[in-house]
């Protein structure tokens, strides 16, 4: 989804630089990105990542004018998942992975636009499971109890920001084919599901490039009196009681 983001930025003439932890991944994203383009390998939960992203951006293309932080993914690999099963590291991997990684992320984007005396835009990836739970399939407690920080967090900094005409919004995708979501992708059952749980365009799982238009709105100046907004791009999610 980031990287599908990005491109779409990049042809609407915005100067992009990724991070991803993947050495590789980053190369082909530079090369497939082309021109007015970075890629940065690094740990999101590494403080040291973000602000050396930051110095690249800036010192490449000048100033920066917003971030979108995608960093994320499930700790069930961990031992997330209903709360009587949730283990320690399954608790801890998810809050680092989804929480940490974001607070130093915006905690550098933030200081960047203080210290530089500009204005600029913050966009969270979060997640309809942080307010809209689906019981029977999807059920990593951890796990949406950080997507659900990611809202409160988001909207707490939008407001005290605000006056700075720093703005912070979120999105919050449902179920998208990613890596993270191959388990339910691949699971005829949660397919069926999703026909009438997130019924729109033929009741299918969302496509990376199904986030760009709301990505290109909130990064885009002319949204300059928007923020503290928690905007659904879900397929019709929130609205559907789904049926099994």
């Amino acid at each position: 989804m980031g990287i599908a983001a990005a491109m779409a930025l990049k042809e609407n003439g915005a100067n992009i630089l990724v991070v991803g932890r993947n050495e590789d991944s980053c190369r082909t994203a530079e090369q497939e990105l082309g021109g007015n383009a970075l890629a940065l390998s690094g740990d999101a939960t590494n403080a040291e990542t973000m602000r050396n992203a930051i110095k690249m951006a800036h010192n490449t293309f000048g100033n920066i004018t917003g971030l979108f932080h995608v960093a994320g993914g499930s700790g069930r690999r961990w031992g997330d998942g209903p709360l009587h099963k949730i283990t320690l590291e399954g608790w801890n991997k998810t809050m680092e992975l989804n929480l940490t990684s974001m607070m130093l992320s915006n905690q550098a984007m933030v200081n960047y636009f203080l210290e530089h005396k500009t204005t600029g835009v913050i966009l969270n990836m979060g997640s309809v499971l942080g307010y809209s739970p689906s019981p029977k399939y999807f059920v990593t407690h951890a796990y949406a109890a950080a997507k659900s920080a990611i809202i409160g967090f988001s909207k707490s900094i939008a407001a005290y920001y605000a006056e700075n005409n720093i703005r912070v919004n979120v999105l919050a995708p449902s179920l998208f084919i990613t890596p993270m979501a191959q388990r339910a992708a691949e699971d005829e059952n949660i397919l069926k599901f999703l026909k009438t749980k997130q019924p729109l365009d033929g009741g299918r799982p969302g496509a990376s490039e199904d986030i760009n238009s709301a990505v290109l709105m909130f990064l885009h100046p002319d949204s300059k009196f928007i923020t503290g907004q928690v905007l659904a791009v879900d397929g019709g999610w929130t609205l559907s009681e789904g049926q099994y």
